[in-house]
């Protein structure tokens, strides 16, 4: 049975190992500005999965992906080492994609604004298509004596 506290745990030193590493040790140029932003380890400790975000345009990403994946024999000792566990789970880099999806909500909330902008400008000077009201009050003309609908006694007779 696993114990995903566990995982949590250890996935959580695995962020910390891997970003001071890359900081402290790691001198590959290709290494661009690199974040580490998530870790995960499977249920029985084997795997893990880094996530990262680098800062620049493709070719930067690329370069740093290669290097990471140079680094990863040196990242992987250094997480046997710090963390103690009996078996130090295999390490894999993946491009963390919510500086994308985040830019993407941005340009819909953009495109969205300016539609609101739009429908607030054609809205400004346009009037009401009826009456100011909609709904429909007998007539002065309409009431009998006694207050009631004339129209409908009329109809019934």
């Amino acid at each position: 049975m696993t114990d995903t506290a566990r995982a949590r745990k250890l996935a959580d030193r695995i962020k910390v190992v891997v970003a001071e590493t890359l900081d402290r040790r790691i001198k590959d140029p290709r290494l661009g500005f690199v974040t580490i932003t998530d870790a995960r380890v499977t249920g029985d400790l084997r795997e893990a999965t880094v996530f990262y975000t680098v800062f620049g345009d493709e070719t930067e990403r690329e370069a740093s992906a290669a290097a990471l994946e140079s680094a990863k024999g040196v990242l992987r000792s250094e997480v046997g080492r710090q963390t103690g566990v009996r078996y130090t789970p295999t390490l894999a880099f993946v491009a963390d994609a919510v500086p994308d999806n985040a830019r993407q909500i941005d340009e819909l909330l953009a495109r969205a604004q300016e539609a609101d902008a739009a429908v607030r400008f054609t809205a400004a000077g346009a009037s009401y298509a009826g009456d100011a009201d909609p709904y429909r009050t007998p007539d002065e003309d309409d009431l009998d004596e006694d207050g009631g609908d004339s129209t409908k006694e009329d109809e019934q007779r």
